[in-house]
């Protein structure tokens, strides 16, 4: 069955995209921990990250990379912190998240925002890229 990301991949499921390659989706976190969260993923649906062949993570690195430095001219924050976890979703993504403090990496608060932030927050990281 399908995870949630490989609907998001293929328009299923609407997303606030950030960046698009033939191989990679940026989006943002629908469920963020700071405004700017944003979930790189793989489109080749694999459920582990160390399951990927090595180029495929090794352009997942570089994708997620480009994607924080963008984050961090966009978003205002101290740095851009990098997380994999993988037990929420069966498919792989890189967490990328705007820190200003350690909570922001907890993943127990959540920030709330409207559609209209996300769009504007998807745009401006976007433009950096």
């Amino acid at each position: 069955m399908a995870s949630i990301f490989s609907k998001i991949i293929a328009g299923e499921i609407p997303s606030y995209k950030v960046a698009e390659t033939d191989d990679f989706l940026a989006f943002l976190d629908i469920n963020p921990n700071a405004k700017g969260h944003t979930l790189c993923i793989p489109k080749k649906e694999v459920d582990k990250i160390f399951d990927l062949d090595e180029a495929t993570y090794t352009e997942l690195m570089k994708f997620s990379r480009k994607v924080a430095i963008a984050i961090e001219k966009a978003v205002p924050c101290k740095r851009v912190g990098m997380t994999v976890i993988g037990l929420e979703v069966p498919h792989v993504h890189v967490h990328l998240i705007p820190l200003n403090t350690m909570e922001d990496a907890r993943f127990t608060s959540k920030a709330s925002l409207k559609s209209d932030d996300f769009e504007a927050i998807a745009k401006r990281i976007s433009s950096y890229l």
